[in-house]
Parts: structure tokens; C-alpha cells; sequence
């Protein structure tokens, strides 16, 4: 299958590719689907409320937040694919040649290069799921009761989606020989997660009161 073309697969496609031993799309390809998927609700139960009579006074709020979920889909969307091109460049570089005390310095500046690429992608997809939870959060007590559940799947999904992305941060993390940049990213991970966690507590328990 070609990956460059991801988007034009069917579902069953995606689902038998991803489940071969092909290793893309892999745990953060993934993951940026499921982010994908999340933010697809919210921006659903989004439309179901723009244009409802009985929802009005609350219209310009939510195509704010339809706006911005529209955007992170696009973001996420984005980010599935970057994350295959990631895992290419890496095994692009694992092929360098190190015969020589030049060609290995060059290898080895290079794999630092691609690792914090590789790092940095599925970190953004993490971020982006961040932002689903907190457009769930602003929806759930205003969006459209009858379908205000799948706000909670937009937060289910988003923090999930959240954490799993997160994996192939920290699989990447060790190799990356800038203790700057370890810290930095350690300490985002401890804030999404400790947030998160909240946000989709807070935006459950909304919508199961309104249900």
C-alpha cells in the first residue's frame, strides 16, 4: 500500500495494514487516528447544535469550538502522516554508512537529528488530543443533549489517544543525548497527563448529568 496516500484508504484497509507485519502505520500513526476519530465527534455533535433553534443563545460558542475541532482533525490528520514519514527517515539514517571515524560522526549527528523529529511528532499528536479534550470540556454543557454522549467518547478517545501517542515519545527519549530536552519533554508529558486526566473526568461526569 502506498503510505503516501493513507487518506484514500478504506477503513478495512487501514485496519489490515495496520494490522500486518508492516511497521507503519504503527503506535503513533495510530494514535493520531484515534485523536482523529475524537475530535470528529466533537465537531459532530458541534453541527448538531449550530442551527438548532433551541440552542441559540449558545451558537457562537460552539462554532468556535467547531472551528478549532475542525482544525486540530486537520492537525491530527497532518500529524498520522508525518509520524509514517518519521519512522522512513529513521530507518533512512540506520542505513548511513560507519566504516569510517568521518561517516559514523555523521551518522550519529544525524540519528540525533531524526530521533528528535521522530520525538517531537508524536509529542504534537499528544498535544493536538490535549486541545480535543478541552473543545469536549467547553461542548459538553452546551452541546446538543441528544447526542451529548459522544462528547464523552470526544474525551474517552482524546485522552487515550493522548497517552498512547505518548509511548512512542518515550520509546524515542533515551537515545536522545540532550538533557535539556529530555527535561523539557518529561515535564510536558507530567503536565498533559495530570491534566488530561481532570479535563476528561470533569467533561464525563458533565455530560453524564445531562443524559
Amino acid at each position: 500500500m502506498d503510505m503516501s496516500k493513507i487518506w484514500e484508504w478504506t477503513t478495512d484497509e487501514f485496519l489490515t495494514v495496520s494490522a500486518s507485519s508492516s511497521p507503519t502505520p504503527g503506535g503513533g500513526s495510530v494514535s493520531a487516528y484515534v485523536g482523529a476519530l475524537a475530535a470528529s465527534m466533537t465537531c459532530m455533535v458541534a453541527n448538531l447544535t449550530v442551527g438548532k433553534e433551541k440552542y441559540k443563545d449558545v451558537e457562537p460558542q460552539v462554532k468556535e469550538i467547531l472551528t478549532e475541532a475542525e482544525e486540530v482533525l486537520s492537525l491530527l490528520k497532518t500529524g498520522l502522516s508525518q509520524d509514517i514519514a518519521e519512522f522512513s527517515n529513521f530507518m533512512d539514517v540506520l542505513k548511513l554508512p560507519k566504516g569510517t571515524d568521518e561517516e559514523k560522526a555523521v551518522r550519529t549527528e544525524k540519528m540525533q537529528e531524526v530521533l528528535v523529529s521522530a520525538t517531537n511528532t508524536p509529542l504534537g499528536i499528544s498535544q493536538n488530543c490535549f486541545r480535543v479534550l478541552q473543545l469536549a470540556q467547553k461542548l459538553a454543557p452546551i452541546g446538543n443533549k441528544g447526542a451529548i454522549s459522544d462528547v464523552g467518547v470526544s474525551a474517552y478517545l482524546a485522552e487515550s489517544a493522548l497517552k498512547s501517542a505518548m509511548l512512542s515519545v518515550d520509546i524515542n527519549l533515551p537515545g536522545i543525548k540532550d538533557p535539556e530536552y529530555q527535561e523539557r519533554v518529561k515535564a510536558e508529558r507530567a503536565r498533559l497527563f495530570e491534566q488530561a486526566a481532570i479535563i476528561c473526568a470533569e467533561t464525563v461526569a458533565v455530560v453524564q448529568s445531562r443524559m
